[in-house]
């Protein structure tokens, strides 16, 4: 015969006073691979549940527009606590608590995804230019870092618009040109959003190449802040590199210049002018509500990918 066991069993055992309670604490290290496949499933989760209180249909309404916009969002609707217990049979959820945050644990590995060695099969030959994997890495921390600033700034001042000679109270949107000072918090937005348009180019492996006028700009900053960051601060990028391995076009910032930039966008008008001069040209004669408008000749980022923030 087996063992007597003291735990309840059957249904009605959770309201009996031998009932077992366990808090269970897990853990996930998740990266988001397919966001048009997230959204739509956060989506269908928010349809199937019940709202109740003040204006349920405009719970509903909040909640699925916060899905389709913030990856974050979506995960917290797919693994709330009460929809991951309520397929396990035998339990139920007595109460329970979800934080999201972003961690650095799951950094790409630019070692693998800017390979050192020219494939000649692919057309790569020794000698040519490169963006290196230290390059690549610095760049992506700085864009990185920039699109959290701009979203800090978003958080912190909303539509205020930046004072001249109070732009130091502003991280980013200070940095701009003084005719986007006054823009709307869904520009502001879009730009915080750019710079992880770029940033999410790098972790795929792909060159960040400017599609459209504000990810000029936003690949401007980026360089610059890497350049200052490298020069005030040697020993934190070494550290920040690791075991990554080191070339000759490390850090060969008007290297990235001539190569990053002039990929797409404007090649008409005076050639006598380089690209970044075009590029001004342009900046200068768009109202920066168009600044989002991808280069006729550049591939369309996913209109529904929504902010990471």
């Amino acid at each position: 015969m087996g063992e007597r066991s003291d735990h309840p069993q059957g249904p009605g055992a959770a309201e009996d006073s031998g009932a077992q309670e366990i808090e269970a604490t897990v853990v996930l290290g998740l990266r988001i691979t397919n966001w048009p496949a997230l959204r739509a499933a956060a989506i269908a989760a928010v349809e199937e549940l019940d709202f109740e209180g003040i204006d349920p249909a405009g719970q509903r309404r909040e909640l699925l527009r916060e899905v389709a916009e913030d990856a974050n969002a979506a995960l917290g609707a797919l693994l709330h606590p009460d929809r991951l217990v309520a397929a396990i049979p035998g339990v139920e959820a007595i109460g329970g608590t979800l934080e999201i945050s972003v961690t650095e644990d799951f950094a790409p590995d630019f070692a693998e995804l800017f390979p050192l060695e020219g494939d000649e099969e692919d057309g790569g030959a020794a000698g040519d230019w490169t963006l290196t994997p230290r390059t690549a890495c610095l760049l992506h921390a700085q864009l990185l870092g920039l699109a959290d600033a701009a979203y800090d700034d978003l958080e912190e001042h909303q539509d205020e618009p930046v004072v001249d000679g109070e732009e130091g109270d502003w991280t980013v949107f200070g940095r701009l040109p003084q005719r986007t000072w006054r823009m709307h918090r869904a520009w502001r937005r879009s730009m915080a959003r750019a710079f992880d348009d770029l940033a999410d180019d790098l972790a795929l492996g792909e060159w960040p190449l400017p599609r459209c006028p504000a990810e000029e700009i936003a690949l401007r900053m980026a360089l610059v802040d890497a350049r200052t960051l490298l020069g005030a601060q040697p020993e934190s990028v070494a550290d920040m590199m690791g075991d990554l391995p080191a070339d000759l076009y490390d850090y060969d910032w008007d290297g990235c210049r001539d190569e990053l930039f002039g990929a797409y966008g404007p090649d008409d008008g005076d050639p006598e002018l380089d690209s970044e001069q075009r590029t001004e040209l342009l900046l200068t004669a768009t109202h920066p509500e168009g600044w989002f408008l991808g280069y006729e000749d550049a591939e369309e980022r996913d209109r529904q990918r929504g902010y990471r923030r």
